[in-house]
């Protein structure tokens, strides 16, 4: 695991990094949530992929940049922690698929012990660095979920079932931790006891993609030890 200071914090390589994928876009600093401060570096302008070329579109499919959206499962699930501290606060917070880093950002914001932003992009890694400093936060940066060691606490995870071969992770999410919290939208109503859904929300990707209003409309799963003991009758 890397720790945040060791990171390059500019800018400049991650937009030629972006650039060598999409030569002409551009990177800003965008607010992403309208009922509280937080910033993150993201492209300024949403291409269609309908108006790419080719080769253009082999690359961005070749490699998924992830990084340059907030979308719309970690907005809601970043305001969910900004506005229930109490989940977080004192604990060992582990991000899965952190992304920009929005979700691993709101976490330390409110006071984790220690927050584990972990993505097997490295790219996504470099954006939440930077993000996190713009943010005046500390975060751990890992790209391999099974290198975490010792106990951890609490993990978040936000828009990671696009998908459905992922829903096996959330049998490992919770063999890992007490407690597991889930921000997703394209699954619908998924049925995976003992994760129980605790509420909805409609959002959108910043910058807005304009996508079907079904992606839209994010759903929070949540799930504990104790639930998941309750589930299997012990």
């Amino acid at each position: 695991m890397t720790d945040l200071k060791s990171v390059n914090k500019s800018p400049s390589k991650l937009l030629g990094a972006l650039q060598q994928i999409l030569p002409e876009a551009q990177l800003d600093v965008q607010s992403v949530l309208p009922e509280h401060t937080l910033l993150l570096l993201l492209i300024r302008d949403v291409l269609s992929q309908r108006h790419l070329d080719a080769d253009t579109s082999r690359r961005v499919m070749d490699n998924p940049l992830y990084w340059i959206l907030c979308w719309a499962s970690g907005r809601v699930l970043a305001a969910y922690i900004l506005e229930h501290p109490e989940l977080v606060r004192g604990r060992r917070v582990l991000d899965f698929g952190c992304g920009s880093g929005v979700v691993a950002i709101a976490a330390a914001m409110v006071g984790a012990k220690e927050v584990i932003a972990c993505d097997i992009d490295p790219l996504a890694l470099k954006a939440t660095a930077y993000n996190a400093a713009l943010n005046a936060c500390s975060v751990t940066l890992c790209d391999d979920f099974e290198a975490v060691r010792g106990p951890v606490d609490l993990i978040l995870v936000a828009d990671v079932l696009y998908d459905r071969a992922n829903l096996v992770w959330l049998d490992r999410f919770i063999a890992r931790a007490d407690t597991v919290l889930v921000a997703d939208s394209r699954v619908r109503n998924f049925d995976v006891p003992p994760y129980q859904k605790i509420c909805e929300q409609d959002s959108c990707t910043v910058p807005d993609m304009d996508e079907a209003r079904e992606f839209n409309r994010v759903s929070l799963y949540t799930a504990s030890v104790q639930s998941n003991s309750a589930a299997r009758g012990e």
